[in-house]
């Protein structure tokens, strides 16, 4: 337990926390990377370079030091970083290395105004939530490990085949090498994909959401293609994926990991809602509803530019016609001459509430969206307004966490 005389200390640093919060965590990535390069084996290169991941971790440093007398209230975004931390491969080695160059960051930072009784506090704080993330993922590790199919660290899988599913998405389909059993997986969890392109010093680990239901003797993923834009790099794995790899290509696979998961206790009814390349883990509740749950109704909305870098709609609208428990709605934002020709979809623009609730038949259901950050503050803001409980309402981030809505302390 942290010592009550701690706890005031470290509550007295949230104001600053809250002004100085990116600053520390950008000073603090430099000096990690820079007196231990072999972490970038482990970290997203890109979010660095985004600035997404010292975002996230500033948010959740801010946390913690407003929790700092309730740690249990953070404890589900403990198992959220650490459900990929294990599918990165993060060990408690790395915890005594993370929490000496975030201590010097702070010091470094705040200058005098870190006294030494606020490192002390913060150095004591530190180990207590280190010991929390060690234990929960000890368990996640375990667990992985023990399951029917599961493994350690990363197993080599090979593409089976790729199957392009619109003009900027491709599904990879991939079994294991060593044709042994894979783990099962819950709709809506990914796996993490390492690379080594050839001439590149570190590895690169993307993590992907699977895009089918549980129980087949592959793992779907079904990647979007990132090409540059602006001062947007392209994404280094993603381009790999789609210029590079082809049926026969080995790929590295951490197990299946994350808790943004369809909750197939609830018997309501169900809404899906996904823009762009977010449709991937609804895809995969989708498949497990109509495969194991085929009495509960569903509403499955999508939104996409327009019909070229829509994907899997053809499946979608299969499943439709041999499900009449499943609806399914699109919207597309700027639709094509052939996409009205052909009544590709059903609203022009983007999804607003007004829409959301001429569509979904029943209120009293369990949402679940996924899509680009400004598309999923607007499904959030709309469900809120709707009066939709925050309890049935779950969401999940590409990448770092961010927030829906604004917070001091980003």
């Amino acid at each position: 337990m942290l010592s009550t005389h701690s706890i005031q200390v470290i509550k007295s640093t949230v104001p600053v926390l809250e002004i100085h919060g990116v600053t520390i965590t950008k000073r603090f990535y430099e000096l990690l990377f820079s007196n231990h390069p072999e972490l970038l084996n482990i970290f997203n290169h890109a979010n660095q370079k985004q600035g997404k991941q010292q975002t996230a971790l500033a948010n959740a440093v801010y946390a913690a030091a407003l929790h700092i007398d309730n740690l249990t209230a953070i404890i589900p975004v403990v198992k959220q970083i650490g459900h990929k931390h294990r599918s990165l491969g993060v060990k408690p080695e790395h915890y005594p290395v993370v929490g000496k160059y975030l201590l010097m960051a702070i010091k470094e930072v705040l200058g005098d105004a870190a006294t030494e009784e606020i490192m002390s506090a913060w150095a004591e704080a530190y180990g207590i939530i280190a010991d929390a993330f060690i234990s929960i993922e000890k368990e996640m590790y375990e667990e992985t490990r023990s399951q029917a199919g599961g493994w350690d660290g990363f197993r080599a899988f090979r593409i089976d085949r790729v199957v392009k599913e619109s003009e900027v998405i491709s599904s990879f389909y991939l079994v294991p090498e060593d044709n042994g059993a894979i783990a099962s997986f819950l709709p809506g969890q990914y796996v993490s994909v390492k690379i080594k392109k050839e001439g590149a010093e570190y590895t690169q680990i993307r993590q992907y959401s699977l895009s089918d239901a549980s129980g087949k003797p592959y793992y779907r993923i079904s990647v979007k293609r990132e090409d540059a834009y602006q001062e947007r790099s392209e994404g280094a794995v993603s381009t790999y994926l789609h210029q590079c790899a082809q049926e026969g290509t080995t790929l590295m696979l951490s197990a299946p990991a994350g808790d943004f998961v369809l909750d197939t206790a609830d018997e309501r009814p169900v809404v899906l809602i996904s823009g762009g390349v977010g449709l991937t883990p609804m895809i995969s509740m989708l498949n497990t509803l109509t495969e194991q749950f085929p009495s509960r109704q569903v509403t499955f909305i999508h939104a996409a530019q327009h019909g070229g870098l829509h994907a899997m709609r053809a499946q979608v609208n299969a499943l439709a016609e041999q499900h009449p428990q499943l609806s399914v709605h699109y919207c597309y934002a700027q639709p094509t001459e052939e996409d009205r020709q052909h009544r590709h979809f059903h609203k022009e623009g983007y999804i607003d509430l007004a829409w959301l609730q001429s569509v979904i038949p029943d209120a009293n259901a369990s949402y679940y969206f996924c899509g680009p950050t400004p598309f999923m503050a607007v499904i959030n803001e709309s469900l809120q307004q709707w009066g939709i409980p925050k309890a049935d309402i779950h969401f999940e981030f590409f990448g770092p966490a961010a927030s829906l809505q604004p917070v001091a302390s980003s």
